[in-house]
């Protein structure tokens, strides 16, 4: 006749029977995945993209959504951004090229913590390096810092191509949790399919053959029913006759957006072009997850 369980041992062989579920679970997940990932090398494949940004984004609201239990949401986030960064491995070449100085070693992190611990990523110290590794085919995404208005080179000017790299992520997506030197945003840019996911914006550089004042391009955006987050301005003094400005606008915008056609026409005398350049998943906030502010 067996001894009975005390309860905590009865409650650790509930854990083991929950355990060997989970794991159950994460090889039918990773068949599946491998499933996709063949049907996307076929003929049937929508795009040849095995990267989803706007997909895993959706599967982690809806977690966060329906998440209840004294474990943290924010922590609920990191196992499946883990999880979700494997399985796309298992579907073709992945490599992340990110931007690391000694002063800013936190761009390291959010790129492993987002993209995963096993995924192969190189640190440069320039983000001209790190995109230069997507834009010739090298890596699959650069974690590069968000833009200032300081910048005296940004690397978002090298996006002013129709067949180049996108922006297609912010990071942190959940919370960044403990990480080395100080706290740090970055734009995850790639050769991926931008799509949208109900909570975006939208970035945008507009050519012009003179300087538009960010405060002008401001009420000119607005007046055409853009929310403007913010706007830079570069110019490149070996050409005085171009500028580039930085545009993010709340919500996901189309190409073919009338706004777009509007905003060109009242500003026809000096604009060349508008390049979209991305969009992004707008991240969870420290609140949602559940997460009491950083002091």
């Amino acid at each position: 006749m067996s001894t009975p369980l005390t309860p905590i041992e009865d409650l650790r062989r509930e854990i083991d029977e929950i355990d060997t579920a989970l794991h159950e679970l994460l090889m039918r997940r990773s068949d599946v995945a491998a499933r996709i990932g063949a049907l996307k090398d076929g003929p049937d494949g929508p795009d040849g993209g095995f990267l989803r940004p706007a997909r895993e984004a959706a599967i982690l609201r809806r977690l966060v959504a329906r998440h209840t239990g004294p474990l943290p949401a924010a922590v609920i986030v990191r196992i499946w951004r883990e999880m979700m960064s494997a399985l796309v491995r298992l579907q073709g070449p992945f490599a992340v090229a990110v931007y690391v100085s000694d002063q800013w070693p936190g761009y390291w992190d959010l790129a492993r913590d987002h993209f995963g611990s096993h995924t192969p990523i190189t640190a440069h110290d320039s983000a001209g390096q790190a995109l230069g590794l997507v834009i010739d085919g090298t890596a699959t995404i650069a974690v590069l810092p968000v833009p200032q208005q300081d910048d005296q080179d940004p690397w978002w000017r090298f996006l002013v191509r129709r067949d180049g790299p996108r922006i297609i992520a912010r990071l942190p997506f959940g919370d960044s949790g403990a990480c080395r030197g100080p706290n740090v945003e970055a734009l995850a840019v790639g050769r991926v399919a931008v799509e949208e996911t109900g909570r975006d914006r939208t970035f945008l550089v507009l050519e012009t053959s003179a300087e538009i004042s960010r405060s002008a391009l401001h009420t000119s955006l607005e007046a055409v029913g853009f929310d403007v987050v913010l706007v830079h301005v570069w110019h490149d003094p070996a050409d005085p006759s171009t500028w580039l400005h930085l545009v993010e606008l709340e919500g996901f915008v189309e190409k073919d957006d009338p706004r777009l056609a509007r905003f060109a026409k009242s500003r026809a005398e000096v604009l060349r072009e508008i390049w979209p350049i991305g969009a992004y998943a707008i991240p969870f906030t420290r609140s949602e997850l559940g997460v009491s502010e950083k002091a």
